[in-house]
């Protein structure tokens, strides 16, 4: 199966919001949630997928030979790419009743983990998707990302539990969806945590604990002194605040301030190997891509995962070895022009 054929197939079951585009680019859903769209009139997601664009690739072939190594390590376990499927809730609602997140967990786990990538995995209010989700996780061996959302200290403490279990190698929590109106209608509320709470919740995790939802120094900042292990820069693809800057835009600046203290994964807009490149040479360890595998999943079940997968690895082999790159440490800064 091709990525053509894939997104041929997509169309057919995604529902009435999701459009199926060729390359998801925030336009054609800008402002409609539920769907795939982004908060308030849709710019962020735009902005997000715009940006990576604006940056260029400098070409260098007057370079030695030789095969590319894409491997990329991530505490103490080593993938075949650097990115990884990014998480995704409430598949039903948002793209089309063929899936449930129990079922699109399942397929996804275990599909990434196959292509030897890993998927960070979503969470929700039924209380079967975080136990669903690691149950796959556990069955692939911990290869995967189990992500709490932004819960109350009790919830929190009954999904960490879960997470646990499964022996995940690592665990995620998606701050960035504190201004989900579920959340906020709990009781009691959920949502902003303070750096007291957050570090006792990476306390209590016991593995390495990843922060996803950072856009500024001063956030990145915060997750250091909490202790997390990894970041990843991410405005959840626009979903929970309008005109935010774009996760290209704030990268630098967040690589220079916390790069060599922690692992620096980005999201939002990354649609390609070539996107991928670019955030590898900006300071980016690795990049995570959600709604591009919510088409694979639907379009072609493991099979459509692992096309894509194919897709990004050829764009990114392909563009390593036209700037002289043989692995992930020599691509540099200067390959790009930003």
């Amino acid at each position: 199966m091709t990525y053509a054929e894939v997104i041929e197939h997509a169309r057919t079951c995604l529902g009435t919001y999701c459009k199926g585009c060729p390359e998801c680019n925030g336009r054609a859903c800008r402002n409609q949630i539920p769907g795939p769209g982004a908060k308030g009139v849709g710019d962020t997601a735009i902005r997000n997928y715009d940006k990576w664009k604006e940056i260029r690739i400098n070409m260098d072939t007057l370079t030695a030979g030789g095969p590319v190594d894409t491997a990329c390590q991530l505490f103490g376990r080593t993938f075949r790419y650097p990115f990884f499927a990014g998480p995704v809730g409430a598949v039903n609602l948002h793209y089309g009743d063929k899936y449930n997140d129990l079922t699109y967990n399942d397929v996804l786990v275990t599909a990434c983990a196959e292509a030897g990538i890993a998927a960070f995995t979503g969470d929700g209010t039924n209380p079967d998707v975080m136990t669903s989700a690691t149950k796959v996780i556990g069955q692939n061996g911990g290869m995967g990302i189990p992500t709490v959302k932004p819960w109350n200290a009790e919830t929190v403490c009954d999904k960490m539990n879960a997470v646990r279990a499964c022996h995940a190698f690592a665990a995620a929590m998606d701050v960035d969806a504190a201004g989900l109106p579920f959340l906020k209608n709990m009781t009691p509320p959920a949502g902003n945590k303070s750096m007291e709470e957050l570090r006792s919740i990476i306390t209590d995790a016991g593995i390495p604990f990843i922060v996803k939802g950072i856009m500024t120094v001063k956030g990145a900042c915060k997750a250091r002194e909490a202790g997390a292990a990894a970041i990843v820069v991410s405005n959840h693809g626009g979903r929970v605040l309008d005109q935010c800057p774009s996760t290209a835009e704030v990268l630098p600046e967040i690589v220079a301030a916390v790069g060599n203290d922690m692992k620096i994964l980005v999201d939002g807009g990354i649609r390609s190997g070539v996107d991928i490149f670019k955030a590898l040479a900006i300071g980016a360890d690795a990049v995570m891509i959600a709604r591009p595998f919510v088409t694979a999943v639907y379009g072609g079940g493991e099979e459509g995962v692992a096309a894509y997968i194919q897709k990004l690895a050829a764009e990114l082999t392909d563009t390593m070895s036209m700037c002289g790159a043989h692995s992930l440490d020599e691509i540099t800064p200067d390959m790009v022009r930003l």
